[in-house]
C-alpha cells in the first residue's frame, strides 16, 4: 500500500468545517490503496472543539504532532481573553474593535505572512525531512487555509523532490476577506508571489469549486483538479422519523454578521402576522457559533431563535434531518459567489429542502438548481422568498412535514466517491 503524508492544521479534537474534509478522506483512502499519515500541530488554537470527532479517525492511522508557536496566546493576554476564540469572524466581527484589536490585526496582516501559523513552517520542514528519511512516503498533500501548510509542502518539494498536491479548501488572495486585512502594498505583493510559487511548484492543485478551479487555471500551468467537499454515508444512515412537531428553520455551523439574511427575518415576521398558526409552529434553530448581530436582527423582526451554540457534529446532522427548511446564506461579498460551503453537501444529504440566500448566478445556486434540492434567492428578493416559504408552509400543514428532496441526485458528492477521485489523482502522479 502506498503512503501519503497529509499536512493539516485542523484535526480532532478541533471541531468545525476545516476538519471534515481530510478527516473523511483519510478514513476512506486505505480502501483505494493509500495509507494516510497525518502531520498536525500538538497545540493548535481551536475556535471550537469537538471531542466526538476522534471516533471518526480510522483505527491505526499514524498521527504525528509537533508543537507550534503562535501569536494568538499573546493576543488573548492583550485583549483580556476576548480574542480569536471569542469572535465569530476575526476580520469582520459585528462588534466595533478596540484599539488593541485594531493594532493586533495590523500586526497579524503585516508581520505574520502568509498567516499566524508561519512560525511552524521552518521547524516542520526540518522535522519532516528527517522523518521522511526513515519513514518514506509516496506523496505529500497540504491542505489550506492556513496557507502556511502549503509552504511546508513547498519546502519539502524543494528539498526532497517528493510528489506534492496543494489542496485549497478556500482561495488564497481571491478569498472574500483578503481585501479587509490591513497590510501594506509590499505584503500584498508578497502574498501574490507566495500563492504563485505554490501553484507553480506543486505537482497538482485541487480546488473545491468550479469557479476557484478556473481562477487557479488562469494563474498557473499546473494541473488543477476539482474535488468538492461532500457528505459521509455513515453520518446519514436511515433512521425512523421522530416527527416534525414544529416548522423548523435550521442553520448549522458558523453564522457571521456579513451573512445576515435580513430579508428572511422580515418575511418570517410577516408570515407570523398573516398566516394562522404560523407563529405557534415556527422554530428558528441555530446550531453553531452565531454572531450576536444575527440574534439582534431576528429579535428586531419580532421573532425569537433557539441559539444552540456549537454542537457536536452528529447533533448538527440530526438538526439538519429534523428541519422543515435548511437555511444557507452566503456572505455579502462578490468573491463569495465562487464558494461552495462545506455544509451545503450535508444539507443535500439530509433530504430536506434548502433556502439559499446569495447570488442566483453563483456556484451554490447552480448546485441547488441542478440537484433540485433547493432554491437561491438574492439578498433583496423578498417577494419570491416569501412565496417559497409560504409554499413550504402549506406542504407542512397538509402533510405534517415538507417534501423530501431526491437524495439520488447528490450521490456524486458522497465522501467515499470523492476519496476515489483523490486516490485516482495520487495514483496518476506516482506511477
Amino acid at each position: 500500500m502506498k503512503r501519503v503524508l497529509i499536512i493539516t492544521y485542523y484535526w480532532p479534537p478541533a471541531g468545525g468545517s476545516g476538519v471534515q474534509r481530510w478527516l473523511k478522506f483519510s478514513r476512506y483512502l486505505p480502501e483505494f490503496g493509500w495509507e494516510p499519515v497525518i502531520y498536525t500541530p500538538e497545540n493548535p488554537e481551536c475556535l471550537v472543539r469537538d471531542e466526538s470527532l476522534a471516533s471518526e479517525i480510522r483505527p491505526g492511522t499514524e498521527i504525528i504532532r509537533t508543537r507550534i508557536t503562535e501569536p494568538y496566546g499573546i493576543y488573548r493576554k492583550l485583549t483580556g481573553g476576548q480574542g480569536i476564540g471569542k469572535e465569530v469572524n476575526i476580520v469582520r466581527a459585528s462588534e466595533d474593535k478596540s484599539l488593541i484589536q485594531r493594532i493586533s490585526m495590523k500586526v497579524r496582516g503585516n508581520l505574520f505572512v502568509p498567516d499566524p501559523r508561519c512560525l511552524w513552517i521552518r521547524p516542520s520542514v526540518s522535522y519532516l525531512k528527517k522523518y521522511l528519511k526513515d519513514h518514506p512516503v509516496d506523496a505529500v498533500v497540504t491542505t489550506g487555509p492556513p496557507h502556511s501548510m502549503h509552504l511546508i509542502g513547498r519546502g519539502l518539494k524543494r528539498s526532497t523532490g517528493i510528489t506534492w498536491i496543494a489542496d485549497f479548501r478556500d482561495p488564497w488572495t481571491e478569498i472574500f476577506y483578503f481585501k479587509h486585512i490591513p497590510m501594506s502594498a509590499r505584503i500584498r505583493k508578497k502574498h501574490l508571489e507566495l500563492e504563485k510559487s505554490v501553484l507553480d511548484e506543486a505537482d497538482a492543485v485541487v480546488a473545491v469549486s468550479p469557479t476557484v478551479q478556473k481562477e487557479f487555471m488562469r494563474k498557473t500551468n499546473t494541473p488543477v483538479a476539482l474535488i468538492t467537499n461532500g457528505w459521509d454515508k455513515n453520518d446519514f444512515t436511515e433512521k425512523e422519523e421522530s416527527g416534525y412537531p414544529s416548522f423548523n428553520i435550521v442553520h448549522t455551523g458558523l453564522f457571521s454578521a456579513d451573512g445576515n439574511p435580513v430579508n428572511l427575518w422580515k418575511v418570517l415576521g410577516e408570515l407570523c402576522r398573516e398566516q394562522e398558526g404560523f407563529s405557534e409552529k415556527l422554530k428558528i434553530r441555530l446550531a453553531g457559533k452565531t454572531d450576536k448581530a444575527i440574534l439582534e436582527s431576528v429579535k428586531a423582526s419580532g421573532l425569537s431563535a433557539d441559539d444552540l451554540g456549537y454542537v457536536r457534529h452528529e447533533t448538527a446532522v440530526e438538526e439538519q434531518r429534523q428541519a422543515s427548511l435548511l437555511l444557507l446564506p452566503l456572505r455579502q461579498e462578490p468573491e463569495y459567489e465562487a464558494v461552495l460551503p462545506g455544509k451545503l453537501f450535508e444539507y443535500l444529504a439530509s433530504g430536506r429542502p434548502i433556502i439559499g440566500i446569495g447570488s442566483p448566478k453563483g456556484a451554490m445556486a447552480e448546485v441547488l438548481s441542478s440537484s433540485g434540492c433547493g432554491k437561491t434567492f438574492g439578498w433583496n428578493d423578498t417577494a419570491a422568498l416569501k412565496d417559497e416559504i409560504l409554499r413550504r408552509w402549506k406542504e407542512y400543514r397538509a402533510e405534517g412535514k415538507t417534501k423530501d428532496t431526491d437524495k439520488t441526485a447528490v450521490l456524486k458528492y458522497e465522501r467515499s466517491r470523492l476519496t476515489a477521485e483523490m486516490a485516482g489523482l495520487l495514483d496518476s502522479l506516482t506511477k
